[in-house]
């Protein structure tokens, strides 16, 4: 359908953002500071959907001191499967430092600590988000809320803009622009871990289907523990953790960073795991109170003190939200190989800074808003260098599956029902501990053939421009994200960082390289060369 057919909302921009999480946010201030007209367009409410809004993250901050800078940037090298590169590190450690500031600058209620001096390696996403977004309003920036979109839009020279649809307000959207900026988070599953249930992997469909790569792919299988009563993911809290079974027998090897695999065999058994927080010290349990509130809730509630008493947990799916798989970029701009595309936070690729393995805040929040930053400046360069001529572009929209107008009565409640169909069948290949966690390549293949045949049954269906039409395409997209995560990890053949090969337990110095995923129906996986590391700068090692 060309963008001449499309005639409910149509705006003109310079960049237009897709995503409105700390990524968007941060993208879309530094392209209007740039001088940039931009439009940001959220499948939620700008502010407080997404996985940062609700609860507290931990940031990546390090003083601008070589011994600090050196051990920040070793502290999970190794664990994430020597795959980091040093240059990338050098400049997210830079520009999150720089930003950190400028937050505190702009207003942000940094605590204090004992000396008077501001803590910055924390963020309240409540705060933060707010205010992220009154930052944009105030740059200028055109908000369009509850406006997910179902397609980018191109023509022979790259990405002209995308179109959507306007969930409260009724109708679609349209936005020319000089360049797009994909923000959209990683993809959980739909998982119900807390804020992440907009994050199905869209973006990833949406570059993918403008001939972008993914990179890291197989670095997508983050289990976060969870108690089995909450859909709170702060694994971070669970170092302070004791894990048992039901009779009080300690569950040896369990744990928060190593042990996950643990926790999940026994569950795969039948066995029931508990953990109860009593290694944290009783003078800081009011501070990890202060530091995670939403953590807390679900307990108060029942009456349970998670300090002294024991609580069932389980492994909640996390995908790339905690993995480090996405959107494979190019340059410190955080550009793609399609012209006028660029990617930020959770969509792209995080392998730079952490290679194969990450927690929960820290390192995610430091690529959020630092890639954000390299991308919203990036995207604005790109459109200077374009020039004028944007309106007479003949752009048309890049959905793999085709995309009408609604439709009514029993078609549309028979297309809801295939969606939801769609969407558990690819839960039931990605959700399992024995399937996603414990890789082999028998699994792999054969998930592998039910989400290629589930994917060539969505190729061949039709999408209306609704509400109904953006979940058919979120079941697209977490079909297209499982395919290209288990291809890749097929490829891949040791355990490296997250990803763990039960028939390759031991990691192959001969395959330290990223992976590079692409296409939609025949998808191709290629290796790159890692750029030197702070291994071989320090260490000497593979």
């Amino acid at each position: 359908m060309s963008v001449q057919q499309l005639n409910d909302l149509v705006l003109d921009a310079d960049v237009l953002v897709i995503g409105g999480g700390p990524a968007g946010t941060w993208a879309a201030l530094t392209a209007a500071g740039q001088g940039s007209k931009v439009v940001l367009v959220d499948k939620g409410y700008c502010g407080s959907s997404g996985a940062t809004a609700p609860s507290g993250t931990g940031v990546w901050y390090v003083k601008p001191d070589e011994k600090l800078r050196e051990e920040a940037k070793g502290s999970r090298y190794t664990l994430g499967g020597h795959l980091a590169e040093s240059r990338w590190m050098d400049q997210v450690l830079d520009r999150t430092f720089d930003n950190m500031n400028k937050l505190a600058t702009w207003g942000y209620p940094f605590p204090l600590d004992e000396s008077g001096t501001p803590y910055k390696r924390g963020l309240q996403g409540p705060e933060y988000m707010k205010l992220m977004r009154k930052l944009v309003h105030k740059a200028g920036v055109k908000i369009l809320d509850h406006s997910p979109a179902l397609e980018l839009l191109a023509d022979e020279h790259g990405v002209g803009g995308a179109t959507g649809v306007r969930t409260q307000a009724g109708g679609t959207w349209t936005v020319r622009s000089g360049a797009v900026i994909i923000a959209t988070g990683g993809c959980a599953f739909l998982s119900k871990a807390l804020g992440t249930n907009v994050l199905t992997g869209d973006g990833y469909l949406f570059a993918a289907e403008a001939g972008a790569e993914l990179s890291g792919m197989e670095f997508s299988n983050a289990y976060a523990i969870s108690p089995t009563f909450s859909s709170v993911t702060k694994t971070a809290y669970y170092r302070y953790a004791s894990f048992y079974y039901e009779d009080g027998t300690v569950v040896e090897g369990a744990g928060s960073t190593r042990g996950r695999s643990v926790i999940a065999r026994n569950l795969l058994q039948g066995r029931q795991v508990y953990a109860t927080l009593d290694q944290a010290p009783e003078d800081i349990h009011h501070l990890l109170r202060v530091g995670q509130t939403n953590f807390f809730l679900p307990f108060d509630r029942l009456g349970i003190n998670p300090f002294k008493d024991k609580f069932p947990v389980t492994l909640r799916l996390e995908g790339t939200v905690r993995g480090t798989g996405g959107i494979h970029v190019i340059d410190e701009n955080c550009a793609t190989i399609v012209p006028g595309l660029y990617a930020a936070g959770d969509a792209a690729t995080r392998e730079f800074i952490c290679g194969g393995f990450t927690g929960g805040g820290s390192h995610n929040a430091a690529w959020a808003m630092s890639s954000g930053s390299f991308a919203g400046g990036g995207a604005a360069a790109y459109v200077k260098k374009l020039g004028e001529g944007g309106e007479t572009r003949r752009l048309r929209g890049l959905s793999s599956t085709v995309l009408t107008h609604r439709t009514t009565g029993a078609a549309e409640a028979l297309t809801a029902s295939r969606t939801e169909e769609r969407i558990q069948a690819v839960r039931d290949e990605v959700t399992p501990y024995d399937r996603n966690l414990f890789r082999t390549d028998a699994g792999l293949t054969q998930s592998l053939g039910r989400l290629d045949d589930l994917w060539k049954d969505i190729r061949g269906s039709v999408s209306t421009r609704d509400a109904g039409g953006v979940k058919a395409r979120e079941a697209a997209a977490m079909t297209a994200t499982a395919r290209w995560m288990y291809r890749t990890a097929q490829v891949r053949t040791e355990t490296r960082g997250m990803h763990k090969r039960e028939d390759f337990p031991k990691l192959d110095g001969g395959q330290r390289y990223r992976l590079v995923t692409s296409g939609l129906d025949d998808i191709q996986v290629r290796a790159v060369d890692v750029a030197e590391s702070i291994a071989e700068l320090k260490e000497g090692a593979h």
